[in-house]
């Protein structure tokens, strides 16, 4: 067990001492955070013992009666602890006034005991046993919804906003009906108008609140923002989450120039290897399911000007494509273990997770190809997102299944370079163009 820190050499100044006083617990010299490190620790094994002492049932007391931040937190990380045993979980969530008091904690202003509460809540949606309890008890207090919007709109605390956003994922995902709640709350407002200054509580949209929360996530460390795209991909599955997304001019911007400057200038570069798709396969599923469906919604939406994106959005996923192709590949020489049952599982998942990869970005890439106009083909010739190399990787991965599509890209294609349509058509044989 790490050391308690050394108390601070004489000789500081009084404001000195003030902010290195700042984390001890009363005049000691005991770090308030080290002490909560160790008690969550030991939690680790002395959890079956506190629940025989009816500890659950201090920790609520302490937490309706204490205003102490820290010991607030202590109580609830615990807790936290607590329940990840299955018996402990099923237990303090079965405890209705336990439940309460632990929702009330989301109202706190205080982040470690924010932290911690979300950390407790994901602990208990991730048990099939008690997830539709909490299910329940969330939808029934209202306020949770601007507690967290709340959040995610205006914390700078990223782990906190992570896990929040694991809460919120993870609460969509378990419970449709919810995620429609919360998608309708505070549309009442025509979306298209900015809310008006009062002095009354402001009315939280979702969509710009997770919007704000993966803004200050990736201004952090891009590989986090998982969560929030994958919030967003949910919100597509159903018509009022897209336009939530869409309906409003400046939200739907905000969020299409977010995923689009990610997936352009973020994810999958040219001079990122090949093997990096592997770490980023999930958000780049979710980035691309977005922008696929608020692309197939543009027709509807003036801000979106499709001519000035198609050509970005194709070199992208092409380079992703490709990226994959390489990833697919098998190493020379390598020998396979037949008895390393970990290994082959996970390169099912692999392959899983690449497959569904692979599924959006041939279905969005054939989106695109369908709305080119022979101006923006001309374009990518000559700036080089429709050369050979790269139209025969989208071929690969289009055909058989979007036949139609290449066929009229070609058609196109020919009254601009007849050359290269002739050259693509001798590599594909199997297409049936119109000359």
């Amino acid at each position: 067990m790490d050391r308690n820190p050394s108390p601070p050499p004489p000789g500081r100044d009084k404001e000195e001492e003030e902010v290195a006083g700042g984390d001890c617990i009363g005049s000691t010299v005991y770090s308030k955070h080290w002490l909560f490190g160790v008690l969550s620790g030991l939690i680790q094994d002395v959890a079956l013992f506190l629940q025989e002492f009816n500890a659950p049932d201090i920790f609520m007391g302490v937490l309706a009666k204490s205003k102490c931040p820290r010991l607030r937190e202590i109580c609830v990380g615990i807790l936290g602890n607590m329940a990840c045993f299955q018996e402990i979980c099923v237990s303090i969530s079965s405890d209705e006034n336990l439940g309460q008091v632990l929702l009330h904690c989301l109202y706190d202003s205080d982040p470690p005991t924010l932290l911690e509460t979300s950390r407790l809540l994901l602990t208990c949606l991730s048990q099939a046993e008690v997830a539709s309890v909490w299910v329940e008890r969330i939808r029934e207090h209202p306020a949770i919804y601007d507690s967290i919007c709340f959040i995610m709109s205006s914390s700078t605390n990223v782990d906190l906003l992570v896990k929040v956003g694991e809460v919120v994922d993870k609460l969509f995902d378990l419970d449709e009906k919810l995620m429609l709640e919360w998608v309708r709350n505070g549309a009442s407002q025509p979306l298209d108008q900015p809310q008006e200054e009062s002095e009354e509580q402001p009315v939280f949209r979702l969509v710009p609140c997770i919007l704000e929360a993966a803004k200050q996530v990736r201004s952090e460390n891009p590989e986090w923002l998982d969560v929030y795209m994958h919030i967003l991909q949910l919100l597509t599955t159903v018509d009022d989450g897209i336009q939530a997304i869409v309906h409003c001019p400046d939200t739907g911007k905000d969020v299409w120039n977010l995923l689009f400057d990610l997936v352009c200038h973020e994810f999958c570069q040219s001079d990122d290897p090949p093997i990096i798709l592997q770490e980023q396969k999930t958000v780049l599923a979710s980035v691309f399911s977005v922008l696929s469906a608020i692309y197939a919604s543009q027709t509807e939406q003036e801000y979106l000007k499709i001519e000035k994106v198609d050509l970005p959005l194709i070199d992208s996923l092409i380079r992703v494509l490709q990226n994959m192709e390489q990833c697919q590949k098998k190493p020379e020489n390598s020998v396979e273990s037949n008895t390393d049952e970990t290994k082959k599982t996970d390169l099912t998942q692999d392959d899983f997770h690449l497959k569904i990869l692979k599924d959006i970005l041939c279905e969005f890439l054939s989106n695109i190809f369908q709305a080119l106009t022979k101006e923006t083909v001309v374009q990518g010739v000559k700036e080089g997102q429709l050369s050979k190399q790269k139209c025969s990787s989208a071929f690969q991965n289009l055909l058989p299944f979007y036949s139609p599509v290449v066929e009229d890209f070609i058609t196109i294609l020919r009254e601009v370079d007849k050359a290269l349509a002739d050259d693509l058509e001798k590599s594909f044989p199997g297409l049936k163009v119109q000359t």
